[in-house]
């Protein structure tokens, strides 16, 4: 069986411009990056946003995940192909990946087997360059902190509250002290939980992307006040170094069909979702538009909507939720060694997750819903039977999808169904009100969707309430807590009772729009797992990259 890497290294992929041309798109709108990489020009983007949109928007999310993979990436892919061979014009708009988890335990986020987005390599490493636009935008900033205290402190700093970031899994650089002009603690973050990040997923266009760049704050007054990027004057600065990175980059699947990969948050410390310029393209381009959210829908669903719908005035017309069989025995107690024998009871068990997604997604959003079974070999009839009759009775369908081995055909049954349903009227709301007050906000994600009983807030957490009581007046709250539960403990499967969500710390993203609220253990810097990815990374005398998956 070839391996991800050596399915993508031996396609044949079509010239990035017969791509750009299948969407209406000529030579004179790309920045070429090569033979299959472009971005399209500023230019080309604005005057696509003049237009009306054309698109249904597909949004696709997954159970909590486990060990097990759930695929919602492939998934992604593999329906977008799908759509294009039924005859529908899609599109996939996707989240760069990101090198922590590259390199780390995850490995890449292309997708995988027959349902992949090429050149995989280029993608999953340095792509076109713009995560470390980002970092360098973000880094830059906190220089001009440190030197605008160092050369005489007029803006009278009492508090620096910017952080660094890195593209990188170093769990050392969590905690750092600045020893010059005088000593100060901070840290590292990744670059993809950046505010910067966030920015640059959200922003309109460069003017807006400037705006909010200047509304960052970086720290405190000796007088309380708080103090903006704009008193540095360094937001035109960190719009030039983002300018071209600013642009979507425009790569295609193994079958031909365009995918627009832009920004990259992660879901668990971030707000998980490509960047609204590039979904704002796509709408224009395609009949059909097709965009995942980071991980469960209790984090990257519930974000794509609370957060980016909520400024962008986007809405999606249903929702695509992506569960494994052997995922479900997972959350129903079976261990990852014996999750290739067939469990009904722990199958069964383990359903549980995949409603509770499937009720949020209804109930508290006002989304229709498909289900989207992501076969293994190793399924067993009676299990897919089981999880089958479930779903119906939940009032929802599951659609078998084998896209991982046999490309986009074997996805064409959730095609249809996709093209069917979201043809349909639907009225997509929020999860709360603007006015709520940030508590209350946390409250209602906590035991709406997370199914917890209570909210509790470490001393720091409440401090930060009374100081951010006004401030955040108006603005949603990012989640950041593990991924894996959908409490804020990882070793809560399934669909917990009676769990507690604490909030340890609160972070305001004065440009970004939103207050993150970090809760449990959750680190916004991870660390490399004691046998990272990296180890099977390494390139042939021919200069081809071996072992990326």
């Amino acid at each position: 069986m070839l391996s991800d890497i050596e399915i993508a290294q031996a396609a044949t992929l079509s010239p990035i411009t017969d791509i750009a041309g299948r969407l209406g798109l000529s030579v004179s709108d790309l920045h070429l990056h090569g033979q299959h990489m472009a971005k399209l020009t500023q230019s080309t983007v604005n005057q696509l946003h003049t237009q009306p949109v054309r698109a249904k928007l597909i949004l696709m999310t997954a159970i909590n995940p486990t060990p097990a993979g759930e695929g919602k990436t492939t998934t992604t892919v593999g329906l977008t192909d799908a759509l294009n061979l039924a005859g529908y014009k899609a599109l996939a708009c996707l989240r760069e990946p990101s090198l922590g988890p590259v390199f780390g335990m995850k490995g890449g986020a292309t997708g995988g087997g027959y349902a992949q987005v090429v050149p995989m390599e280029n993608i999953n490493l340095h792509f076109t360059g713009d995560f470390h636009a980002i970092s360098a935008a973000n880094n830059l900033l906190a220089a001009l902190v440190d030197n605008h205290i160092y050369h005489g402190n007029a803006l009278q700093f009492d508090q620096v509250s910017w952080r660094r970031c890195m593209d990188m899994n170093d769990r050392a650089l969590r905690r750092i002290t600045i020893n010059q002009p005088y000593a100060y603690d901070t840290g590292f973050d990744i670059t993809v939980a950046s505010e910067v990040m966030a920015i640059f997923c959200l922003a309109t266009d460069l003017a807006d992307l400037t705006h909010r760049l200047s509304r960052m704050q970086v720290g405190q007054s000796t007088k309380g006040q708080p103090i903006f990027a704009s008193d540095l004057h360094a937001e035109g600065a960190m719009t030039a170094l983002l300018k071209d990175a600013f642009q979507p980059n425009l790569v295609q699947t193994l079958e031909g069909s365009p995918a627009l990969l832009h920004g990259g948050p992660f879901a668990n410390i971030a707000h998980g979702c490509n960047s609204l310029v590039a979904t704002q393209t796509a709408l224009r381009l395609a009949d059909y538009v097709v965009t995942e959210a980071g991980f469960g829908a209790d984090l990257g669903a519930e974000k794509f909507i609370d957060i980016k719908c909520r400024q962008s005035g986007l809405r999606p017309d249903m929702t695509v939720i992506v569960a494994t069989v052997r995922a479900l025995k997972y959350h129903g107690g079976v261990e990852v060694a014996d999750l290739n024998t067939e469990n009904l009871q722990a199958l069964s068990t383990g359903m549980a997750n995949l409603k509770k997604h499937v009720d949020n997604m209804r109930q508290h959003f006002g989304l229709p819903v498909l289900v989207a079974l992501n076969h293994f070999t190793h399924d067993t009839e009676a299990e897919v039977a089981l999880l089958q009759s479930a779903v119906e009775s939940w009032g929802s369908s599951l659609h078998v999808c084998r896209h991982w081995a046999h490309g986009g055909k074997g996805a064409l049954d959730l095609a249809h169904a996709v093209a069917r349903m979201a043809q349909q009227t639907a009225s997509p709301t929020l999860l709360y009100q603007d006015d709520l007050s940030l508590p209350d906000k946390l409250h209602a994600i906590a035991r709406s969707l997370y199914g917890a009983k209570d909210v509790t807030f470490s001393a720091q957490a409440e401090q930060q309430l009374g100081t951010l009581a006004e401030t955040s007046r108006g603005l949603p709250v990012c989640v950041a807590k593990t991924q894996y539960s959908l409490s804020c403990d990882a070793k809560l499967r399934n669909v917990p009772e009676g769990h507690t969500l604490h909030v340890r710390e609160l972070r305001l993203s004065r440009g970004a729009g939103f207050v993150v609220a970090i809760c449990g253990d959750i680190m916004t810097m991870p660390g490399l797992p004691k046998q990272p990815a990296s180890h099977r990374i390494s390139v042939d005398a021919n200069g081809r990259i071996c072992g990326l998956s």
